[in-house]
């Protein structure tokens, strides 16, 4: 995948490395990011943390926040986030959390919502949500290259 090498490419001249914290999406990001040869230079670790419960125990996700707000929200993402470098060698990381469907949607946070949370070791923290259409594998590639997209994009504002 062109972004993944792009990713590592960028962490590579920053001496970077990068982790991630991955809900619906599964692992995908990171096995986007570990099927470019060479990414043990900046790749630490993911979170799979598919549950609330590993999202708490695994990244300190507040359990009043996953309680107010629900796992599919910016809150969340962002505390998945700063968890994920906590817990990490990590500089940079990106949380991914969504309705990939086909069911679990809802009329607040229909199926394709998806949160992104991007965080480094700067303290610089962004937060997007976004609908993305088609089926469950269509949401969950799309999930893929905006978190990508997303690593980049904060690691140019450094």
């Amino acid at each position: 995948m062109a972004l993944a090498q792009q990713v590592g490419q960028a962490l590579a001249l920053r001496n970077w490395v990068a982790v991630t914290a991955e809900s619906c999406t599964g692992g995908g990001v990171s096995t986007a990011i570990t099927d470019i040869a060479g990414s043990s230079a900046w790749f630490d670790r993911a979170f799979v943390t598919y549950s609330n419960e590993a999202k708490h125990e695994m990244l300190g996700v507040k359990v009043e926040t996953l309680a107010q707000f629900g796992a599919v929200s910016e809150q969340v993402v962002a505390e998945m986030a700063t968890g994920a470098l906590a817990h990490s060698r990590g500089d940079i990381a990106v949380a991914i959390s969504g309705i990939a469907g086909p069911g679990g949607g809802s009329e607040e946070k229909p199926v394709g919502t998806v949160c992104f949370g991007w965080a480094d070791q700067t303290g610089k923290l962004k937060v997007e949500t976004c609908l993305f259409a088609g089926d469950r594998q269509a949401v969950r590639q799309q999930a893929i290259e905006k978190a990508l997209s997303g690593l980049i994009a904060l690691m140019a504002q450094s």
